[in-house]
């Protein structure tokens, strides 16, 4: 038990992720979270493998929070600032940052990404969510096209323990006080407002200057003379708004 979570380690699995939607569509109570040392079918965003080295971090873990549907990305927000939370404690120091929605980066490389899934239930609410959690900690697998980085080599379970400690207290600040903090916690470690990022929405990539987010999670992009908030997408580049 890792506080109000249990923490089930396996040395192999083929997706942790896989494993956990599987137990939660069984009924299994909130709290599991497993980790392997060493996936064998490792999944991330848009269905990508994601490389599963033995010393990084793979961990899935349920949630069953009420609310409706449109509560999902704010929980994929809360789990990304507890995530760069716990990379901070074991790596004080670190230039590390948000990427919109949930990577962790240092110096524009990866080091870190949650997967999110949900099912609903009979009247659109959230039955279940699961994250899946990938952390570079003694190894940085290349990844075609992109740059990639890594913490330190730390224990998985060390980190893990860490990383739900966190996860419960944002969790908690959510049932007392809202999406708020969570909101102002992500802007605290995401980009600089007025930086220019570019947005890719299928084959239509969309440039604008950073506003924040919306009140809802939605990135905030002014582009065109006007504000718009976008809720889906990939971040392909990133450039300060002031050399334009």
């Amino acid at each position: 038990m890792t506080g109000e979570f249990r923490l089930r380690i396996h040395e192999t699995l083929p997706s942790t992720q896989s494993l956990a939607m599987e137990l939660a569509a069984r009924g299994e109570p909130a709290g599991l979270a497993i980790l392997a040392r060493r996936q064998t079918e490792g999944r991330g965003r848009a269905g990508r493998p994601w490389q599963s080295q033995a010393g990084n971090l793979h961990i899935s873990i349920l949630l069953r929070p009420s609310g409706p549907a449109r509560d999902i990305a704010g929980y994929s927000l809360l789990a990304a600032v507890a995530l760069h939370e716990a990379a901070l404690h074991h790596a004080p120091g670190r230039p590390l940052e948000l990427k919109w929605p949930n990577d962790l980066m240092e110096g524009g490389a990866k080091l870190a990404g949650i997967l999110t899934e949900a099912a609903l239930d009979e009247r659109g609410g959230i039955a279940h969510l699961v994250f899946g959690i990938g952390v570079n900690l003694a190894h940085a697998p290349e990844v075609e096209g992109r740059r990639v980085t890594a913490l330190a080599p730390i224990p998985p379970e060390d980190f893990a323990a860490t990383l739900l400690g966190r996860l419960a207290h944002w969790r908690k600040l959510r049932l007392t006080e809202g999406f708020a903090p969570i909101r102002a916690a992500w802007m605290e470690r995401g980009p600089e407002r007025g930086t220019v990022l570019t947005l890719r929405q299928g084959d239509n990539p969309v440039s604008g200057r950073y506003e924040g987010l919306a009140e809802d999670g939605g990135l905030l992009l002014a582009t065109g003379g006007r504000l718009h908030a976008f809720h889906a997408g990939e971040l392909m580049e990133r450039h300060d708004a002031s050399r334009d």
